[in-house]
């Protein structure tokens, strides 16, 4: 019979990653260098639009104007000023019509118009007010590698001074293009932030300089697998430019959290007697649980994304759960290789020596872990005033997105310098009637002329409309562009769609244009987002139940974890969208919030709060299945993991805030917002409010009826080592049977820990 202190053989799986530890790392680096050669360029592929709704009436309208009236949508807008001269002086119009000949003779542009050309219905929307600026529009075909590659070749020539007048280039495909390549440069100098503040932080962390490396690999080998998955999605769906921003973050941040807690228990377990092989073997079984249960909820937050139709939405959904399972399975094959070869030197390199002056270090899992219980048992002992005070600040920093405004994303997303900002700027101050921001109404069906314009008239008297221009007619289509007297897509607009669409027609209408997308984009959102939360609900509450048995702990980290979200849209709104701190963070305030973005950003927030919810619970439900003690486990559980989930959260802000010093506001606010939400959720609710809580729902938090209890019994999942029962519990389910001697705390090495202990 085996001795009951005896250490459990290595199971199947630790067995695998650790039977052949250099070939395991030789495969690593092979692979590793294979993605990077796959995972190069990877940038230039992706998109930069996907906000749209592909089953749309406006997009079903964009794309048969674009078959039908290659020029009726205009992408590309040449902004002519003549400086002190008017647009209509004659050397200036001369040199305009050369510019708009030149344009109209490169390959990939159609659709070329201008002020100057009178018989253009549009002329007196391009002449600005004060008659020194007019424009020059086109439509660049293709798909928007083919734009972009048509840009490239076409602005220089265009831009700048030319004679009389100084040119500079806006419209819509310029600023997607110019937002692509300020991201690119964005995301390396953010990558260059967040790699030497981590390691320092690592260090802080662990003293060991080896042990801090080794997170920090993982990291690296994270990030160089994303670029190689993002390249593979391109080449079967679209990929959104913004996702190489998030899965680069996710890719970093989650491999350091994972590793973290790998080689934390690691040093536990030889720091308690164990050698590299037993350690390691533990390990996999209680960290290594851990973190795959982890990875495995914040992929499910992610998979909501997949119900939503805008492919902005779905390529964060298909990069972001795989760069969570490569980050879990970095951690959790090739971390458990190097820490058998290293063994004890691991703990090599101790810098932290040099500042400790003589004082002896502390225990491995204990650096700071006295005053996390004592502030668990402080929060216990007046748990009414902590559970009400915390709830009630984070309500009141979520009010401000009681005021939330949906928008689209525009130029205004990008620095007040860059060209197609200050083109679309000028453009919004001084042109009347929001040339480019008008609403195109497709008609199709054989119509004559008496009807069309019986249609134009009914159009015009909609108050909200200051002009109907067309129809320009085309066999049995024709379109109308209808110029709304505001912005372009304000309340008045969205509200205009509306009305367009409700306007009867001798034949089939349908509208498009920035406000209407806006609409349709809001009602695809609207529909399918009780799914996505209730899909995230019932599924994070049924792994709840599966780590922890319980029925009251799985709606306490629901309720939880939204609660700890209203934060990061509270500050959303106040600060991006009202405008507060925009001169401190160096970003324009478009006065809205572009409409996908909340969906994002809670989608994210949700899966990595639960992701540290997981280490918690986990260690408290193995302590509290080991004492029975209720709030010793409680604060047993703070104690052990507080400082360690601190330190990570920290580690996973310091790369969110690197990504959010992008020059991109939606960037922009995605890093700085999401890096807010995982402070608050690490350092304020499970802090304060998760402590909190379970004190007052009290041994009530772990009852479940009979049935579910044995549905747990039979498929629950383990995130520690095998339960050691109480003695009333082993009695109970085995009367007849001797229970072996429970060790004492105080038993080297008998203490167990999870994987964040």
């Amino acid at each position: 019979m085996t001795e009951v202190n005896s250490p459990p053989r290595p199971g199947g799986w630790t067995r695998f990653v650790t039977a052949r530890p250099r070939l395991s790392l030789l495969a690593a680096l092979v692979l590793t260098v294979l993605a990077v050669l796959a995972g190069s360029g990877v940038a230039e592929r992706l998109g930069s639009g996907g906000w749209e709704d592909p089953g749309a009436q406006s997009t079903y309208a964009t794309k048969a104007l674009e078959r039908e009236f290659p020029g009726s949508q205009p992408n590309l807008l040449l902004l002519v000023d003549a400086g002190e001269a008017s647009v209509d002086d004659p050397a200036v119009v001369a040199e305009a019509n050369r510019l708009t000949a030149s344009l109209a003779a490169e390959k990939g542009v159609v659709g070329v118009g201008s002020y100057w050309q009178a018989e253009a219905g549009a002329a007196p929307a391009l002449r600005a007010k004060d008659g020194r600026e007019a424009l020059i529009a086109a439509r660049i075909t293709g798909d928007e590698k083919a734009m972009g590659e048509t840009l490239d070749r076409i602005a220089p020539a265009l831009r700048g001074t030319h004679g009389p007048v100084e040119v500079r280039i806006g419209g819509g495909v310029a600023v997607r293009h110019e937002m692509q390549t300020i991201i690119q440069e964005d995301l390396t100098r953010a990558e260059m932030i967040a790699l030497p503040i981590t390691l320092v932080l690592l260090v802080m962390v662990f003293g060991s300089a080896i042990a801090a490396l080794l997170p920090l690999g993982i990291g690296i080998v994270a990030i160089l697998g994303t670029n190689a998955v993002l390249s593979g999605l391109t080449r079967f769906t679209d990929v959104s430019i913004f996702a190489m921003n998030l899965t680069t973050a996710l890719g970093l941040g989650l491999a350091i959290d994972y590793a973290l807690f790998i080689v934390r228990r690691f040093r536990e377990e030889l720091a308690a007697g164990a050698d590299p092989s037993t350690a390691i073997g533990t390990t996999l079984r209680t960290a290594g649980r851990t973190v795959l249960f982890s990875a495995l909820t914040v992929a499910v937050s992610l998979a909501a994304m997949l119900l939503f139709p805008q492919y902005f939405l779905r390529s964060f959904a298909y990069a972001g759960m795989a760069v969570v399972l490569l980050a879990a399975a970095a951690a959790l094959i090739l971390l458990p290789a190097a820490l058998i070869l290293l063994g004890d030197r691991v703990n090599s390199l101790d810098l932290r020596r040099l500042f400790r002056r003589g004082r002896p270090a502390p225990a491995p899992g204990d650096e700071g872990g006295r005053a996390w219980g004592r502030t668990a048992s402080l929060v216990m002992r007046r748990a009414p005033f902590f559970a009400l005070a915390t709830t009630a600040a984070l309500v009141l920093l979520g009010l401000p997105f009681l005021g939330v405004k949906f928008g689209t994303a525009d130029d205004r997303q990008l620095p007040s310098s860059a060209e197609s900002h200050v083109v679309q700027q000028h453009i919004r101050d001084g042109f009347p009637g929001s040339p480019g921001g008008g609403l195109e109404v497709l008609a199709e069906g054989r119509a004559t002329g008496a009807q069309y314009a019986a249609y134009k008239e009914r159009v015009a008297a909609l108050p909200e409309v200051a002009r109907v221009d067309g129809p320009l007619v085309n066999g049995d289509a024709a379109y109308f562009t209808v110029l709304p007297k505001g912005e372009a897509v304000d309340d008045a607009a969205q509200a205009l769609v509306g009305e367009l669409r409700a306007t009867s027609a001798p034949f089939e209408t349908s509208v498009t244009g920035t406000a209407a997308v806006l609409v349709d984009s809001k009602h695809a959102i609207g529909a399918q987002l009780p799914w996505a939360v209730a899909f995230i609900a019932i599924v994070t509450l049924l792994l709840v139940f599966l780590l922890t048995g319980s029925v009251l702990i799985p709606l306490q980290a629901v309720l939880l974890n939204a609660l700890s979200l209203t934060a990061m849209f509270g500050a959303v709104v106040w600060v991006f969208q009202d405008g507060h701190l925009s001169g401190l963070l160096g970003f324009t305030s478009p006065g809205s919030i572009e409409t996908t973005l909340p969906v994002l950003m809670f989608c994210v927030a949700f899966g990595l709060s639960m992701d540290y919810g997981v280490f918690l619970l986990s260690r408290i439900k193995e302590e509290y299945d080991r004492t029975g003690d209720h709030e010793g486990a409680v604060a047993l559980g703070l104690r052990r993991t507080g400082g360690l989930i601190t330190a990570a959260a920290v580690i996973l802000a310091v790369v969110m805030v690197a990504i959010g010093t992008s020059r991109v506001t939606n960037t922009k606010m995605l890093g700085l917002g999401i890096a807010l939400a995982v402070l608050m959720d690490a350092m304020v609710v499970r802090s304060l409010l998760v402590p909190a809580i379970m004190r007052l729902t009290g041994r009530a938090t772990w009852w479940a009826p009979a049935p579910l209890r044995r549905f747990h019994q039979r498929f629950g999942l383990s995130e520690g080592e095998p339960a050691r029962q109480t003695p009333a519990a082993a009695s109970a389910s085995a009367p007849d049977e001797p229970t072996p001697d429970e060790p004492t705390p105080d038993e080297p090495g008998r203490d167990k820990v999870d994987a964040h202990g």
